[in-house]
């Protein structure tokens, strides 16, 4: 436990991606197996202890502890580990530190009751770093700053292999992955498990644009439109999906590997075909058109599905390409080749649940542009552009894919809220409820209309932690309500990529990816945006058009 605590608290100190990447390739090499295939697990997200969960750990700390001290405590850190490995009353340096192998099969063997006495044992024994990692570790929710494909990247830096060759057996194996690092210590072969219906490492695309080139006039060379080179398509607002029927197996998975298929049996059930392709997971509206992504989200992230909820939000596959058709290979062959076989595909297998995303004319930039900011539909992101001539390659390579993405809508927003935040953030108030003005009972009042916690630099996070501590006029809990009314109060310029009604929120809109584009210390809170403003930017709404 000493070296993986170690290594989680490192993890959680850097924001480095480079650093990330080189502490968990020079932890593999030191920690021997099965040790450091159990911290994979750990980190990848694929290890589950069922005897025990947050609810255990609630259930132990209250025996030990006053427990309303322990509730006012959870209130101000707002992170259950933190908390309790600060609070425990253990005997700290009494025993040796157990290795993470020796915890974990210990656990998985072991009974609810028997699971509780041993954590209790080992928090008993261990000092709060090493109590922190052990509760991470046994109810999950890392939230270190480490995805399941970063760790991959770093095992195969590690090995000295492509990414995607880990990704393509990724789903055959099971912790402790001994014969995966194996074959990266160059000891055996790699592993060839017989993966029915496999996930094949998507393609990516860059920004056409970078986000420091938007407003340059110039950023594009109007040379590089050319329909001899590039193909041009709508991007939707969904999810991007790789759906596999193979030897009676169907499967779906996510742009990142996971597979996804039991909360979409609408969609299994209609993939009868023996072939992978590339597509964006949407829900059909009842006019036909594409639902918006507020009704995806109520399928997503579900343990089961009933057939209410298919009925109501009925899933879809907008195809972009095809990987493998039959027994044939097609990620070798030029985008020109592969669309026309998508095109031939789709069009056999007639299915309701599956069509193919159209291509847009490409005659100038001009053209291209106006496309791509008024597109015909509002669940439409912008356009991606793809050569030809690409094969289809995994990661992101630089030159065939790029995507143009729409303007985003921006408002401006007064901070109502602000929330601690979690890992290296966990001192600084980061996570900012805002809110526009609307016409109450006794005049204006400001209603929140969303959430954010990205889109500032570490300089502006001091700036705004400082605001919230001068600042607080209630506290609830981890939450502090701040000054907000029209003499006085933070304005922030929020972006975001979509809107839609949602009557789970007190405004009744619900924003898509909201993010702080600027921080408006020059502009007077009464000044900040009316509901009345996002409520014009609403698009129709498919599911109310029964046409």
């Amino acid at each position: 436990m000493q070296a993986f605590s170690d290594l989680l608290e490192r993890l959680i100190l850097t924001a480095s991606r480079n650093t990330k990447i080189e502490l968990m390739v020079n932890y593999f090499r030191q920690t021997p197996n099965p040790a450091r295939g159990w911290t994979l697990a750990v980190l990848t997200g694929e290890l589950d202890i069922p005897g025990v969960k947050g609810g255990s750990i609630r259930r132990l700390i209250e025996d030990r502890v006053d427990p309303e001290l322990f509730r006012m405590s959870y209130d101000y850190v707002g992170d259950l580990a933190e908390t309790v490995s600060l609070m425990w009353p253990g005997t700290r340096g009494a025993n040796r530190i157990p290795p993470i192998d020796d915890v974990i099969e210990a656990l998985l063997g072991a009974t609810r009751a028997e699971g509780e006495r041993l954590v209790a044992g080992w928090l008993d024994m261990l000092e709060p770093p090493q109590r922190w990692a052990l509760i991470k570790m046994v109810t999950g929710g890392l939230r270190i700053g480490v995805s399941a494909r970063l760790a991959k990247v770093a095992l195969a830096e590690m090995g000295g292999v492509e990414p995607a060759e880990i990704e393509e057996i990724w789903h055959g194996l099971a912790p402790p992955y001994e014969s995966l690092f194996d074959w990266l210590d160059g000891k055996a072969d790699k592993p060839s498990p017989d993966i029915k219906a496999p996930f094949r490492p998507v393609m990516l695309a860059h920004p056409l644009v970078t986000k420091d080139k938007r407003d340059d006039p110039e950023a594009i060379d109007p040379a590089m439109i050319d329909p001899d080179i590039f193909a041009a398509e709508w991007k939707y607002d969904g999810i991007r999906v790789q759906a596999v029927s193979e030897r009676g197996v169907r499967r779906m998975y996510t742009r990142t590997g996971d597979d996804i298929s039991h909360t979409f049996p609408d969609v299994l059930a209609a993939m009868d075909f023996e072939a992978a392709i590339d597509g964006e997971l949407l829900i059909r509206a009842p006019n036909g058109e594409v639902a918006p992504f507020n009704e995806l989200q109520q399928r997503l992230n579900r343990k089961t599905v009933t057939k209410k909820q298919m009925e109501a939000r009925p899933a879809m596959i907008r195809a972009y390409d095809i990987l493998v058709e039959g027994d044939e290979d097609l990620r070798s062959l030029p985008f020109s080749e592969r669309r026309e076989r998508l095109e031939a595909f789709v069009e056999k297998s007639a299915s309701e649940r599956i069509d193919i995303s159209p291509l847009v004319p490409v005659t100038n930039l001009e053209a291209l542009e106006a496309a791509r900011n008024e597109p015909p539909a509002p669940e439409i992101e912008g356009l991606m552009l793809k050569r030809w001539d690409s094969v289809y390659e995994a990661g992101r390579p630089t030159g065939p894919w790029y995507k143009w993405k729409r303007d985003p809508f921006l408002i401006d927003a007064v901070m109502m809220y602000a929330q601690r935040g979690h890992g290296r953030r966990s001192s600084f108030y980061s996570d900012f409820t805002f809110g526009v003005w609307r016409e109450g009972e006794d005049g204006d009042e400001i209603t929140p209309v969303g959430k954010a916690y990205f889109g500032f630099t570490d300089e502006e996070l001091k700036q705004l932690d400082k605001f919230v501590r001068e600042n607080t006029i209630d506290r609830f809990g981890p939450v502090r309500s701040v000054t907000a009314n029209k003499e006085k109060g933070l304005v922030l310029e929020v972006a975001f990529e979509g809107l839609q009604r949602s009557p789970r929120h007190k405004s009744g809109l619900a924003m898509r990816f909201p993010r702080i584009n600027r921080i408006r210390w020059d502009k007077p809170s009464a000044e900040a945006d009316r509901l009345e403003t996002l409520e014009k930017m609403l698009p129709a709404d498919p599911l109310l058009d029964k046409g």
